[in-house]
């Protein structure tokens, strides 16, 4: 095998996309930015018991272990950002009131998620901690369309589920961590005879509320069936008076439901949504509400956020342009050098050709070229 041919599902990312994927990073973080979301930037390796602590466990098996030179200890390669963001709330700025944080940098899985997706994603995100309302989930929900608005994303989608509504069936049935798991994924699976045999000897109320969570998704009208099927309990009205609420403050997107979803059920602990867009073959953003993120930092207070990966981003928006500029001729001349530099200052892109490299091209849109006429060093427009 070539010393130079690069892991499985590991990519170098050329000129065109890294063009694209940077002009995408600096929109997204500008847009989070005009919200009063502040940057952050989360190490890219930590000691491992940081990494994998309380949420971030989940994700032991997609992070990359090493050994530390000059401690010895056990550090991993982030596998998300989310948990190390908490750490930066709860520990580093440790505010009393309301902090909104973003963040854009790599991760690294041990394994890819679907056979032709990539080890290493760009992940962008936004974090907003301290409010329990559901003006923070609204705040969440609108940013994340108006990034993919400003990413120029056709046509977004959007489902919703909320985890309180299977934790609010199962709160007073004492069951084994096996079994407990068991009924997750049947529900995920929306698989009925599986779940009818496991909850085969639950209380009535919650063994009818977990049958009807798998025939539960659709339009807005499953709400309405929800709120008929399910026990009515606190915690589920309030949840479905949420998904409610959500979905009236969208913007104009399809919005689904899907009430027995239960993706990221030990993570998230209330409203979760996903966001899909014509081109991708599984959920573009994920997010939600989870309060107890932040809680084996010494901090449990309220979180709800979103995350995307850039390079998935970029292979399903259109192409942006080549950005214009200028050609130069390259010459010992202090008057051209003086052009050039003054013209790169005001924000121009200047491409000096290099001799006997005159009919190349590269990553930019050279309309304009820097001339020689009377003694002076003008631009003009190129035929």
């Amino acid at each position: 095998m070539s010393a130079w041919v690069l892991p499985d599902h590991i990519a170098d990312v050329l000129p065109s996309e890294a063009r694209h994927i940077e002009e995408l990073r600096r929109d997204l973080l500008d847009t989070a930015r005009s919200y009063g979301y502040e940057l952050v930037m989360p190490p890219l390796l930590e000691h491992l018991e940081s990494l994998l602590t309380g949420a971030g466990e989940a994700l032991d098996l997609q992070t990359f272990k090493l050994v530390d030179q000059l401690s010895g200890r056990m550090m991993g390669l982030r596998a998300d950002c989310t948990p190390q963001v908490a750490r930066i709330d709860a520990h580093l700025l440790n505010r009393a009131g309301v902090t909104r944080l973003c963040y854009c940098g790599p991760v690294l899985h041990t394994r890819s998620g679907s056979p032709h997706a990539t080890r290493e994603p760009l992940q962008l995100g936004a974090e907003i901690y301290g409010h329990a309302g559901l003006e923070a989930d609204i705040e969440i929900l609108s940013l994340a369309f108006d990034c993919l608005k400003a990413a120029q994303v056709q046509s977004p989608s959007i489902d919703l589920a909320d985890a309180r509504l299977v934790k609010a069936l199962l709160a007073d049935v004492p069951l084994s961590a096996p079994r407990l798991a068991a009924l997750h994924a049947a529900l995920a699976a929306k698989d009925s005879a599986e779940l009818k045999g496991l909850a085969r000897d639950l209380p009535d109320q919650v063994r009818q509320g977990l049958l009807a969570l798998v025939q539960l998704y659709g339009d807005e009208g499953v709400l309405a069936e929800a709120e008929k099927a399910l026990p009515s309990l606190p915690a589920v009205r309030e949840a479905l008076q949420g998904l409610k609420q959500l979905a009236q403050h969208l913007p104009a997107a399809s919005v689904t439901f899907d009430l027995a979803d239960l993706r990221g059920y030990a993570y998230y602990t209330g409203a979760r949504f996903s966001i899909y867009v014509p081109g991708a073959s599984s959920a573009l953003v994920r997010g939600g509400r989870y309060d107890e993120v932040g809680a084996v930092f010494g901090r449990n207070r309220p979180a709800a956020g979103f995350s995307l990966d850039l390079k998935v981003l970029v292979a399903v928006v259109a192409p942006r342009a080549l950005q214009a500029a200028i050609r130069a001729p390259w010459r010992d001349d202090a008057g051209l050098n003086t052009s050039i530099a003054a013209l790169r200052a005001s924000g121009e892109i200047v491409v000096c050709v290099l001799p006997g490299h005159e009919s190349e091209v590269d990553e930019f849109h050279c309309d304009r070229e820097l001339i020689e006429a009377a003694g002076q060093w003008v631009v003009q427009a190129m035929n």
